[in-house]
């Protein structure tokens, strides 16, 4: 297994994270606002976050439009989200994480990804796997501009 983590500190509340979050994933006007490469996002099943909740996204690494059915397997609110892609993504990348780690008077934002294949995935997508964490950086910065303004 090889896994794709970004971090970054936002100067804000965990509670805060968790709601701009949820936002992000409840709105194509904040899931586009997000990412310049996200395209659609929509609750199929449940309310967000919640544990058996199917999230809908489509968004562009690569240049590839990549559509994902995400599946929330667990909640800890205000610290950690669990999920797993379903197929056809899970050959390739079963699971994820999102986790808060408040820091003084800010908290750290962590999200994780796990692919398959481990050092031959990376060996033979090893622009997918750059652009896959030049995305998730992205999405941080993103995620910081959008809390702290």
């Amino acid at each position: 297994m090889a896994i794709v983590k970004d971090s970054i500190e936002i100067k804000t509340t965990p509670e805060k994270i968790f709601d701009g979050l949820i936002k992000v994933f409840s709105s194509q006007e904040y899931y586009k606002k997000w990412h310049k490469e996200h395209v659609k996002c929509q609750w199929l099943k449940g309310k967000p976050f919640e544990e058996g909740s199917i999230l809908y996204v489509e968004e562009y690494i690569h240049g590839e439009l990549h559509k994902m059915k995400i599946l929330c397997t667990k909640l800890e609110p205000n610290r950690k989200i669990e999920y797993r892609l379903l197929f056809p993504m899970s050959i390739i990348c079963p699971k994820g994480l999102f986790i808060v780690e408040p820091k003084g008077e800010s908290c750290i934002f962590t999200a994780t990804l796990t692919f398959r294949f481990g050092g031959l995935f990376s060996k033979f997508a090893k622009g997918k796997v750059e652009a896959m964490k030049n995305h998730m950086r992205e999405e941080g910065e993103n995620l910081k501009k959008l809390l702290e303004k």
